[in-house]
């Protein structure tokens, strides 16, 4: 079943809410009968997703997830220089694409010293977090399919100290104009319309969050 542009197919988002009943009523349910009831949802939820490829890395990725499914959390960080430039980095695990600096929120952190903390172990850049400026719906963005969902937070920041230094995730960083932003992107972890709207925040400071 194929969906129009910039919608996931049905069978993602119902792949991806059966793993989550799933997952939560194994997390509660203690009757012997319905608990296995909810193993036999969870291997259906992950031959749906593998979609005829291997079953047994998707099955073993739903295992391994316990409590009460949530969506998970990635924190991008949109850092300008004083000429206005967006600093980019180039992704090592998607083919050297260019993205945001960031990644999942880690426990025992804010969200703003999540962003910060990925900015400087990506680029080699410390920031300070000015400002949150959107809080998007991975799936709801157009984003490719995910077997999870997903809220991603983008941050305005300023640097403050450091140099431009790449890393194990990172093969180059780099600074770039709106005009300029390079047509390679990392599209699992950033949109170029959402990098525009980061320009938009940048230029115009007062905007409010953006959120869906």
């Amino acid at each position: 079943m194929s969906a129009p542009a910039g919608r996931e197919p049905d069978w993602l988002a119902w792949a991806r809410e059966m793993q989550a009943i799933a997952q939560t009523g194994l997390a509660y349910c203690r009757d012997p009968y319905d608990r296995d009831r909810y193993r036999q949802l969870q291997a259906l939820a992950a031959r749906a997703m593998a979609q005829g490829g291997p079953v047994a890395p998707v099955a073993d990725l739903f295992a391994a997830q316990d409590g009460y499914a949530t969506p998970k959390i990635d924190v991008r960080g949109a850092v300008f220089d004083a000429r206005g430039a967006i600093l980019m980095v180039r992704e090592v695990q998607d083919a050297g694409r260019w993205t945001l600096p960031g990644g999942w929120a880690d426990v025992n952190l804010t969200p703003a010293e999540n962003v910060a903390k990925e900015v400087v172990e990506e680029s080699g850049f410390q920031v300070r977090v000015d400002k949150l400026a959107a809080v998007w719906d991975r799936t709801r963005q157009g984003h490719g399919p995910s077997p999870f969902a997903t809220y991603k937070l983008f941050f305005i920041c300023a640097i403050t100290a450091g140099a431009a230094a790449a890393s194990l995730e990172t093969s180059e960083v780099a600074f770039f104009a709106e005009a300029d932003v390079p047509a390679e992107l990392s599209t699992g972890r950033v949109l170029r319309q959402q990098i525009a709207r980061m320009f938009a925040h940048h230029r115009t400071p007062a905007l409010p969050t953006e959120f869906e």
